[in-house]
């Protein structure tokens, strides 16, 4: 293991709680939002379901700042299509349960969401996004809506849109470039485990001593080595599954493209049919071999897993499948 360094999605949920460790955390933290943060305390990050129709509300990590913000943190291996409003439900269910009833409406929390993720999520050319809520004039697009005298004595911020939640979404895999900046170190600790000695980002120094695979006990570090191996294997099961789902889509596709265009007999609807062929062959391709391909393969890795030793909870995490669908492989 290059460096020697616990991935940090994996010390989230097993050191970072220490409050010996919160340097770690606030650093990370910090640098994302440009300003000092200190950590209060963990909150519970898996709320109870109303019903049986409900869904958990599950984070890696839930915080609260020393200016009572709650601050949610997932990390995401898996590909998922619906991730997005996934980010969505946590940061809603987080809101609504951390508000009494009969509480005021000021008693609502700001909220982050915090999201680094392993795969392609959504289009675009950045590996960091923020997304936040801005009130604009509908006549006047420069006019953006400000909260008032009082108001900002009452809350924090000056735009009315500062009150609602903001969410950054870090695609770690797609930083291929020298770090630059503070953000650029952490984000390529989060993608490659590894910390350069000239890294002066805060909370990074204390990352390198404190992550140590070395320094775990002998449990630990079994767990870990293999939860990392699990990891890897999920990785390129699932990334074969999509490939082949992939290229079976296109292949299809382009045939049936030919067909029709030989069928019009025209030189144009040959042309057409293939680039049809091809578009839709590559998109329906794509969304079967997600949907279908990623059911079995997961299955597949699970029992693997399983039989490896590996504990549900993981494997609930590593494969999106329910404990039920686990037990019963």
């Amino acid at each position: 293991m290059q460096n020697n360094l616990i991935r940090f999605d994996w010390a989230m949920k097993r050191l970072l709680r220490d409050k010996s460790n919160y340097v770690v955390l606030e650093g990370f933290l910090s640098t994302l939002l440009g300003e000092d943060l200190r950590i209060n305390r963990f909150l519970e990050s898996e709320s109870n379901q109303a019903d049986a129709m409900d869904k958990f509300n599950r984070a890696d990590i839930l915080v609260e700042d020393s200016q009572g913000r709650l601050l949610i943190v997932e990390v995401q291996n898996n590909r998922e299509l619906d991730y997005f409003h996934r980010m969505l439900y946590g940061v809603s269910k987080t809101i609504s349960e951390y508000i009494n009833l009969g509480d005021d409406y000021e008693k609502v929390r700001k909220v982050y969401s915090i999201n680094i993720v392993y795969f392609d999520l959504g289009q675009g050319k950045d590996y960091v996004y923020h997304g936040k809520t801005v009130f604009r004039g509908l006549h006047n697009p420069d006019d953006v809506l400000k909260l008032s005298v009082r108001q900002r004595e009452m809350f924090i911020g000056k735009d009315a849109g500062d009150i609602f939640p903001e969410y950054y979404v870090l695609r770690v895999n797609d930083f291929d470039s020298v770090a630059k900046t503070p953000l650029d170190e952490w984000i390529k600790f989060l993608k490659t485990g590894e910390i350069d000695r000239s890294a002066t980002a805060k909370g990074l120094p204390e990352a390198r001593e404190r992550l140590r695979v070395d320094a775990l006990p002998d449990a630990e570090k079994r767990a870990y080595i293999r939860d990392m191996e699990a990891l890897r294997y999920q990785r390129s099961v699932i990334k074969t599954g999509w490939y082949e789902g992939h290229a079976d889509g296109r292949a299809e596709g382009l045939a049936e493209g030919r067909a029709e265009g030989h069928a019009e007999g025209r030189a144009e609807g040959l042309a057409e049919g293939r680039a049809e062929g091809h578009a839709e062959g590559l998109a329906e391709g794509r969304a079967e071999g997600l949907a279908e391909g990623e059911v079995k393969k997961a299955k597949e890795i699970a029992k693997n897993m399983k039989s490896m030793g590996v504990p549900i909870d993981t494997i609930m995490q590593c494969t999106q499948l329910s404990a039920e669908d686990i037990e019963s492989l």
